[in-house]
Formats: structure tokens, sequence, C-alpha cells
């Protein structure tokens, strides 16, 4: 379509909102925004970034679709989990068919500290869409020293949070959770009901568009959590920062501080490993590779060997590689040795 970022016949309704009007639906047309993670609630946020008109929306994720994702994660079908199409990649493929106008830049890789900066390069605010605290105490960390909005956001069971850390107006997310404390409960264990991610997810999409349009005085200051099964509401103040907290008082950093723990991941109820120890495979050159020691499945994006060990090594071109049917580190790092070597 030939229709500008800003047409006022798509976004007439969102504009006739007296808060947002033609000013803000301006300076929404003129914003970039981060999506991290592209599951359940990076769906839904992309969704809503991209109907309202963000100019540019970035949005990273370093996994593929599953047969798993389809029940909550909104913009996925089973044509994507047959080909195994990472998450971005067929994210932007019906992204472009709900706003052919904005620019959509999708990025297949893991958001770690030695790329976090580089990613948040040229972005008014980043929206969280992982399942880990380790990512989102590097998104915190990036986006206070950078001075960028962080919009925090998680849904697990039938519960949901969300609050927005502003740097030099709120605390961090470091202030309120520190590194450990987060939960350990995760969809992979305890499942998730598809509508409390929406609702999730529409918290942080809301608090993101006044944040872009500079309405302040309407933005929420507390950490929101709700469980829609038990009826249960409730908002936590934020408070002042802390003077010592490492990341808002101090500026340490510390999630940005690169060290090789960081190259090994065990991906929390995944019987997953992910191994970054290079920086980039040749596919192809894989492919012939490990075609004589096991089953071998490659698309342009990703290639699949299933061992005779009975797991299963998922390969990027990034250099990343999934040890699949094992949470244990150290039998993920024997069998990389034992088929692409260390």
């Amino acid at each position: 379509m030939s229709e500008p970022v800003g047409s006022s016949e798509r976004y007439s309704r969102q504009m006739l909102f007296g808060p947002i009007g033609t000013g803000g639906q301006s300076l929404l047309a003129g914003s970039s925004v981060l999506i991290v993670g592209m599951g359940a609630l990076g769906t839904v946020l992309a969704n809503h970034m991209v109907r309202s008109g963000i100019g540019c929306v970035r949005f990273v994720d370093r996994d593929y679709v599953e047969l798993s994702n389809l029940q909550r994660q909104m913009l996925y079908d089973e044509d994507d989990v047959e080909q195994a199409l990472p998450k971005v990649v067929a994210a932007e493929r019906k992204l472009k068919r709900i706003n052919s106008s904005i620019k959509l830049e999708p990025i297949v890789s893991d958001v770690t500290a030695s790329n976090v900066e580089l990613l948040i390069e040229g972005i008014d605010l980043v929206l969280d869409g992982t399942d880990n605290f380790q990512t989102r105490f590097i998104l915190n960390d990036a986006c206070f020293k950078h001075n960028i909005p962080f919009v925090y956001g998680g849904a697990v069971g039938s519960r949901g949070m969300s609050a927005a850390f502003v740097p030099g107006a709120t605390p961090c997310l470091r202030c309120l959770i520190q590194p450990g404390e987060g939960t350990a409960e995760t969809c992979d264990r305890i499942g998730v009901l598809s509508p409390v991610v929406d609702i999730a997810a529409s918290y942080q999409a809301v608090e993101a568009l006044k944040l872009l349009v500079g309405a302040a005085q309407s933005r929420r200051t507390s950490l929101l959590t709700f469980d829609i099964w038990n009826n249960y509401h409730y908002e936590m103040k934020c408070g002042e920062p802390k003077p010592d907290c490492p990341t808002c008082g101090t500026h340490e950093y510390p999630a940005l501080q690169v060290n090789a723990a960081n190259e090994v991941a065990s991906l929390c109820g995944r019987e997953t490993v992910q191994i970054h120890l290079s920086s980039a495979f040749d596919l192809e050159e894989w492919e012939n590779r490990l075609a004589s020691s096991a089953r071998v499945e490659r698309n342009p994006f990703l290639l699949k060997a299933y061992l005779t060990e009975g797991e299963r090594i998922v390969m990027f071109p990034d250099g990343r590689a999934l040890i699949q049917g094992t949470d244990d580190p150290v039998r993920a790092k024997t069998l990389y040795a034992r088929y692409i070597g260390m």
C-alpha cells in the first residue's frame, strides 16, 4: 500500500481518542521500539505496536515456531511449525500483512551483554517479551545506561504482571527484584492461559503508548500483578530509586559485564541448553558434515540434527546451537564437543 505511515484513515479511531489525537499519532509515527522475545507476550506487543502505527518496530528472538506455541502466540500458525520458521521471520510475514506502511526490523539472535547495546541503538523504548530474568536484567541495565524507557511484563499460569521503568523518573527493575529472586515458575512447568498473556501485554502496550506520546501524567507508577482465574488484582507502588542500586544508583550496570558463563545457558523448563561459542555457522557446510552421523534437516534459517543418543542439535547461522533433550549443561557441552567441537 502507498499510504503514509501516519495515514488518518487507518488510525482514525485512535486519533479520535483525545490524549493521542493527531499530534500523538505523529509522535508514534516517528518512534522506534524494540521488542525482545517474540513468544506469547512479544506477539501481542508486536500486534499492538504495528496496528498503532509505530514508525519502526524492531524485534528479536532466538527461537523457532513449535506446535506448543500456537495455543498463545497469536502471530503463528501450523504452516510456520511445519516450516520450522524462526519466530521473527514468521512474525514479519504476518505483520507486513497487517501494516505495510511501517518499518519492520526482524533479527534472529539471542540478546546478550555483548550485543544488547547495538540492538537498542536508535530505539525510543524497549518492550519486554522475554521469559527469563537473566535477559530482563540485561535489558534493564542497557536501558538505564542509555536513558531508554523499559516496559516489563510477564505471564505464567493465570497470573500476569507489568511495570514501566523510566530512567530519571522511576526506580529500575533491579530496585524491585534482585537477581535470583525472580520466580522459578515457567509456562513450560506450570502452564499458562492465553487470555492472561493478552492482558499482560496489553497493559505493557498502553504504557508504551503513553510514554511515546509524552503523556507522563497518565503513566502508571506501580508494579501491577493480577490473577484472572482467582480474581486477584494488586498494585505495589514502585517508590524511589535505591541510592545503592548498581544500575540506577551507582551506574555500574552489572548485567552488561560480559563473561564466559553467558555462553552456555540452560533454558528453564524446556530441556534445552543453548551454547554460543562460534561467531557463525555455515548451515550447508554443517549439513554435509553431520549427514554421516545424524539425521539432518535444514531450511534457510536453521539446521536440525537428530542424534543417535536421543538428543537434537539445532544450529543457527549466528553461531548459536540448542542442545534439546537435556537441561544438563555438562551433557550438552559433551554432545556439542562430540559433534561440533569446542
